[in-house]
């Protein structure tokens, strides 16, 4: 078994891979960089009721999951107890990342799914600091919180008439995270700071090492304090009598995204680049650190708002664990919670997608060193739902994290397609005999590896997922970046289609070769339907490429032609539902969490209601989605939401955001008391995925803007929940726009649609619509919506 990531691809591959070679750069890794630039004066952050979350009563290493408070720089990430005279953080880096290429097939032809070979992500460290005395029963007024805005957790408490403060926060302009005490009313702080592995490494102000895998990894961390002493106490730092004190921690691996280098930088020591970085962050005071980490979060955490009504003054006193209880025992709509959750989602993805590898089951934030399903990149949704709200609620660069992680990964995809995908123990193998382009499975890793079951399809939906994101921002960078993906999965689809005539006729139809409807029903199947919707929305953004670029045109009018040719679903004569594979019987289990056979309806566009699609589709699929059912893990409720959404059933599509807002216990699907998303694996266990957390807030702008090249459609599916009053600010929209929108008592009352590249489009509300022009980088505002 090969874990070795570096034996990829011969030198010939890798000089054919050179189309996306430049393109690699655009991902940093853990690296040496020029000093930031400091912000003389703190930032004026405006606060909002929904930016803030907060509790009574801290984790402890028990609770991290459920209770820890996230926080990260995109990169780096730890979830913190914060408490009193324990703080705990454990610290995890995106690329902390055991396994390799995993090449050698299983004697089915599929792919070892296990932490040696395929791998998983694991902590970095762990970081304590220990007051003695100051334990939780011996403080009063104890408070914690997390402000969205900001991206600063802070602590609270009173011990003998003093007010002790801590605040948390990851830099990205530093590369640090940061933990500053104060205090006032004449307070000292005493303790000791202690650094470990979590890999055996023991205790430390730094440490170095290496995985099996080869990937170097490192640590540090110092301390420096006012009026009082900090001193180096054998493996750990002692601080003494300080009136406040400065704990800075960094790390990260040798990890690089380049399958040309066996992804991973030789020249650089994670251990002495760690020590660097903590030593220039602490040669600062703690304030100017923490202005200029609040100048970058809020620099995309501000280009969004949102507002979805007012909650009343009893909801707004409770802590945000007894919100959510209160949410679910009374009934009664908490709008500005909701406002909250989709800010907390956001907060997420500006904490654990900038500059590294993108989001995957988890995000950055770890318990141990055994995440369930590896912590991995799942392509057959889970993956794509994580980006889902980038664009919708205008963090657009976070998205860049998931490109260039496509983009690294391609050489490596490429090669294992054509090396192992015809094997013929390969249940999924093309039945043509051809072989082109590229695929991955279901689980991937950030070593070009694949684990689990190939996943023909994934291609596709990754494609279309990238090339939603050029829709959005109209970037032509991106759009060069992304179109080797294209091609490679045109070309491979190409090499897989199978021409089958339909019972009863004499027409020929393309259909997908043996596949299996993500995850039920039989093992091979030809031409499900969820491999059908998302080829003919690769075939038909592919051919948008190409003209745009003006590449290929030739090659365009082949995938253009096989577009033409591809088999449809149609509904099922026995269930009246949209069929999931080509046959009127239902093959699975009728409440699935998967919605596979709707991703016609969302993601895609195919199925539409508003007359351009057959009324018999739209009623098929609306069928199916109602056999679905309202309840399930948190990122199907998610999906089903969004699918309700674009149906304008707004009743149904808010039912299942309060479905995930219910309060998770004994490790019950649900919402954790920190608002992460509990996943129940089997009776009294949890876990976090955080999948739903991103799809949640995606399914709540879903409701208020619908848009797609040329079409925008305002408050879609607005519930009477949000209906009194409310707002969307800085929303983006597909065909290069934003939307400012405005509406009382469930009417818009101003659209405000601003050009990042987009020129006309129509704006739709209750059944009306108009065509208006913009100038890119110019806007239009409308407020008649009678006509």
């Amino acid at each position: 078994m090969n874990t070795d990531p570096s034996r990829l691809l011969s030198r010939r591959d890798l000089l054919a891979a050179t189309a996306v070679g430049a393109a690699l750069a655009a991902l940093p890794a853990f690296t040496a960089s020029a000093a930031p630039r400091r912000t003389v004066t703190m930032p004026d952050v405006t606060a909002s009721s929904h930016d803030e979350l907060w509790w009574q009563a801290p984790a402890d290493d028990n609770s991290m999951i459920e209770r820890g408070l996230p926080v990260g720089n995109g990169r780096l990430g730890a979830l913190a107890s914060n408490d009193p005279g324990h703080e705990v953080l454990l610290v995890t880096d995106a690329t902390m990342w055991t396994g390799g290429l995993n090449d050698t097939l299983d004697s089915d032809g599929q792919f070892p799914y296990d932490r040696d070979h395929f791998g998983s992500l694991t902590l970095l460290a762990r970081l304590s600091v220990d007051i003695p005395g100051h334990d939780l029963g011996a403080v009063s007024g104890y408070r914690r919180a997390l402000d969205l805005a900001r991206g600063v957790v802070t602590t609270s408490y009173v011990r003998s008439g003093v007010t002790y403060r801590r605040q948390l926060f990851a830099s990205r302009p530093d590369d640090v995270i940061v933990l500053h005490f104060t205090q006032s009313g004449g307070g000292r702080y005493t303790g000791t700071v202690t650094l470990e592995g979590t890999h055996g490494e023991g205790a430390g102000l730094s440490f170095g090492a290496a995985f099996a895998n080869g990937l170097k990894y490192g640590a540090a961390v110092t301390a420096y304090g006012t009026g009082g002493r900090v001193t180096v106490g054998g493996s750990h730092l002692s601080f003494d009598g300080c009136k406040e004190l400065t704990v800075v921690v960094s790390g990260g691996t040798d990890y690089a995204p380049d399958a040309a280098k066996g992804y991973r930088d030789p020249s650089l020591d994670p251990r002495r680049l760690a020590r660097a970085k903590v030593r220039d962050a602490a040669a600062h005071p703690a304030d100017a650190l923490l202005r200029t980490h609040v100048a970058d979060h809020h620099a995309l955490f501000g280009q969004f708002g949102l507002s979805l009504g007012a909650s009343s003054a009893q909801q707004r006193s409770l802590d945000t664990w007894e919100r959510l209880q209160a949410r679910a025992r009374d009934g009664e709509p908490d709008p500005e919670l909701e406002a909250a959750y989709v800010q907390f989602g956001r907060y997420l993805m500006i904490s654990g997608s900038r500059g590294s590898l993108p989001l995957g089951l988890q995000g950055l934030w770890l318990d141990g060193n055994d995440p369930d399903w590896m912590g991995d990149y799942h392509t057959d949704i889970n993956l794509q739902m994580n980006y889902w709200m980038a664009d919708r609620a205008g963090l657009s660069s976070c998205f860049d994290a998931f490109t260039d992680y496509c983009v690294a990964q391609l050489p490596s995809w490429t090669d294992l397609t054509r090396r192992l995908f015809d094997d013929p123990r390969n249940r999924y193998r093309n039945s043509s005999g051809k072989n082109a382009g590229w695929t991955v499975a279901i689980s991937t890793n950030p070593y070009g590896g694949g684990g689990w079951w190939w996943h023909p399809a994934g291609n596709a939906w990754l494609c279309n997922s990238l090339w939603e994101h050029y829709e959005f921002t109209h970037a032509r960078a991106h759009l060069e970046k992304i179109y080797p993906l294209l091609k490679g999965a045109c070309e491979f689809w190409e090499a897989r289609l199978l021409t089958t005539t339909l019972p009863g006729t004499s027409k020929e139809v393309l259909v997908a070769d043996s596949d299996w409807s993500p995850e039920q029903g039989p093992l091979d199947a030809k031409g499900i339907t969820y491999a059908q919707e998302l080829v003919w929305a690769l075939f038909g953004n592919y051919c948008m490429a190409a003209a745009e670029l003006k590449r290929d045109g030739g090659y365009a009018e082949t995938i253009s032609g096989l577009r033409k040719k591809l088999y449809l679903p149609r509904v099922s004569p026995k269930t009246g539902w949209l069929e999931e594979w080509m046959s009127p019987d239902n093959l699975g289990e009728t409440t699935h969490r998967h919605l596979s056979p709707l991703v016609g309806l969302f993601p895609g566009d195919r199925i539409r209601p508003d007359g351009s699609t057959p009324s018999d589709i739209v009623a098929g699929a609306t069928a199916l989605l109602t056999a679905r059912g309202m309840n399930s893990f948190g990122w199907a409720n998610a999906w089903r939401s969004l699918c309700w959404a674009r149906l304008k059933n707004a009743g149904n599509a808010y039912q299942l955001i309060v479905n995930n807002l219910r309060p998770s216990t004994g490790g019950g699907n649900g919402t954790a008391p920190n608002l992460f998303d509990i996943y129940e694996t089997g009776p009294g266990r949890g876990i976090f995925q955080i999948d739903a957390n991103f799809g949640t807030p995606a399914a709540v702008t879903e409701m208020l803007l619908y848009s797609r090249p040329g079409h925008l459609e305002l408050l879609p599916a607005l519930p009477d929940a949000w209906a009194a009053s409310g707002s969307l600010t800085g929303a983006p929209a597909r065909g290069g726009f934003v939307v400012d929108l405005r509406w009382q008592d469930g009417r818009p009352t101003e659209a405000r649609i601003r050009s990042v590249g987009g020129r006309t489009t129509t704006v739709a509300y209750g059944g009306r619509s108009r065509t208006v022009t913009v100038a890119p980088g110019g806007a239009v505002t409308i407020k008649d919506f009678a006509r």
